[in-house]
């Protein structure tokens, strides 16, 4: 057996959810997204945000936690997530210092989280993004 998967199409909730549940003192699920956050919210550090398509765990759920990112945005498999998910992220996450948006050299990753950076920006947010690739 290769996965457990109850029904394809929540996959990438059930997964969230089970992360969640493994680590409530460190971690939430966002209620309407599938974002996953700190369950600690910092108040004076810049705020890290990253996510892309499911179908590559631990990534990027895995990677949220002191220390490292501060939510993770996941969309469908191998899909971008869409740019509502990141903004709420976004909204969730941000402190003073502002939110950063690691976001993976791929298009739809550029254009989506590109997409909520400038809609969180007119609400008045400081958000940065920082390209990244291998």
């Amino acid at each position: 057996m290769k996965k457990f998967i109850n029904k394809v199409e929540n996959v990438e909730l059930e997964m969230l959810e089970g992360i969640a549940k493994a680590h409530p003192q460190q971690l939430k699920k966002l209620p309407d997204f599938n974002v996953l956050v700190r369950a600690e919210k910092k108040t004076d550090k810049v705020a890290l945000v990253s996510g892309g398509g499911s179908g590559h765990e631990p990534a990027h759920g895995g990677f949220v936690g002191k220390g490292m990112l501060d939510a993770a945005v996941a969309g469908a498999v191998f899909t971008s997530p869409t740019p509502d998910p990141v903004e709420a992220a976004i909204r969730e996450v941000a402190t003073p210092a502002g939110v950063l948006l690691v976001v993976k050299n791929y298009t739809g990753d550029r254009l989506n989280f590109g997409l909520a950076a400038e809609k969180a920006r007119r609400l008045g947010y400081n958000v940065e993004m920082l390209i990244v690739g291998d």
